[in-house]
């Protein structure tokens, strides 16, 4: 238990977590450390309300609508190797077969 009065093991079997003595040890180092800091942010002067930016509506139109295709031979030109209407590259990931 640390000097704050709390209990790693305690913490530890709530959280359905296995913890070695090591780490119960420095846990009880860090932990006062960390109330200290939340206890620090707690302090702090923070106006009781919060103000809101006004809301508005961000859609726009599509005027700049492109026809779909249009440019897609011309990607798949520029690509070092194609199968069809498709940029061909390396498998990367491999599938184990069962």
């Amino acid at each position: 238990m640390t000097d704050n009065g709390v209990d790693i093991r305690a913490l530890a079997k709530l959280a359905r977590l296995d913890v070695t003595n090591e780490e119960v040890a420095k846990l009880e180092q860090e932990i006062p450390s960390i109330l200290g800091f939340v206890d620090t942010i707690q302090k702090a002067d923070v106006p009781n309300e919060i103000s809101q930016p006004e809301l508005r509506n961000v859609m726009r139109a599509d005027t700049d609508a492109i026809e779909s295709g249009i440019h897609t031979e011309t990607l798949l030109g520029a690509a070092p190797t194609r199968e069809g209407d498709y940029v061909a590259v390396k498998q990367v990931i491999t599938r184990k077969s069962n």
